[in-house]
């Protein structure tokens, strides 16, 4: 029966429904709703039943009757199904956002099934108490290896707690140039040691993030600051992170100049042993030759004639 209602559902979500019979509805969360569906007494051997078809879930059964009188009820702790007069009725108490969805009535004759309205229920929860999201990007271009911390400013109404028991949670994503989905980094709670209160004004109050970690070439992308508070998610403006990496003719360059350096330096070094050895050698063969000795008048004498 589950696999036939699945079927079924799939089938009456892929056209368009009529307007006589398709209805919304919203209410805040925590509020009562009350769904009817049209009940006409019969003496055959037909059902109604309420449906729940919620996203991401498979359809939930929430209770059904008979179309003649009848004085059953399916009751939970906050769902109730009964028959009301000439109508089979679905109250919700205090809704939870969960609870958002489309509702079909259905009502079946044996093998046959009609759908007899239906009804997308819109649970709306309260406005997030937040502001603005300020995200600052790093003021220079980041190496490998470089620690690098970034900031994420949450500003909000202290006096507006829409959620009071709820606090904020802070995710960081990050999308890299190659990659279609932003992918998650990280998750840090709501603490007190980060927040501060302007005390002339209480508002708005100001909660400081950080997200710390050692670069690489491949964390370079875009940072997003994702806020969950009131079942909604807000995104920060996102901070670009740039990561510097020498390139191929800077490495070249520097191997070609050191190459150069160590050639002049070893060349130096050979000739400089070069003229030791050579002035040694000299000093040695003066030091244990004779010379002639020449009178310096028989000389000038000779060069005088």
């Amino acid at each position: 029966m589950l696999a036939l209602f699945c079927f079924l559902l799939m089938l009456r979500m892929g056209h368009s429904i009529d307007d006589h019979n398709f209805v919304t509805e919203t209410v805040g969360v925590g509020q009562n709703v009350t769904l009817t569906c049209t009940r006409q007494r019969s003496s055959h051997k037909e059902t109604l039943y309420w449906i729940r078809l919620v996203s991401g879930k498979y359809p939930e059964f929430m209770g059904g009757t008979h179309t003649f009188d009848y004085d059953g009820v399916n009751k939970t702790p906050y769902i109730t199904t009964k028959q009301g007069p000439g109508a089979f009725i679905l109250q919700i108490h205090e809704t939870q956002l969960s609870d958002s969805g489309f509702y079909y009535c259905i009502k079946v004759n044996q093998l046959n099934m009609e759908f007899v309205n239906t009804t997308f229920l819109r649970i709306k929860g309260p406005e997030p108490d937040i502001n603005d999201i300020i995200q600052v990007p790093p003021s220079d271009p980041e190496h490998p290896g470089d620690p690098v911390t970034l900031q994420c400013s949450v500003l909000s109404d202290s006096e507006k707690k829409t959620c009071p028991e709820q606090q904020h949670r802070v995710f960081w994503f990050r999308a890299g140039s190659d990659e279609s989905h932003p992918s998650f980094m990280y998750a840090d709670g709501n603490s007190q040691d980060e927040c501060e209160t302007n005390p002339e004004a209480q508002s708005p109050q100001k909660c400081v993030y950080s997200f710390s970690k050692t670069v690489t070439s491949s964390d370079a992308g875009t940072y997003y600051c994702a806020v969950a508070t009131c079942g909604q998610i807000l995104f920060g403006n996102g901070t670009k992170l740039d990561i510097k990496v020498a390139n191929m003719w800077d490495l070249e360059t520097a191997n070609t100049a050191l190459f150069l350096v160590s050639a002049a330096l070893a060349t130096s070094l050979i000739v400089i042993a070069f003229l030791i050895y050579n002035l040694k050698k000299k000093t040695f063969h003066n030091g244990n030759a004779s010379f002639p000795h020449f009178s310096v008048s028989k000389i000038f004498c000779q060069r005088s004639l």
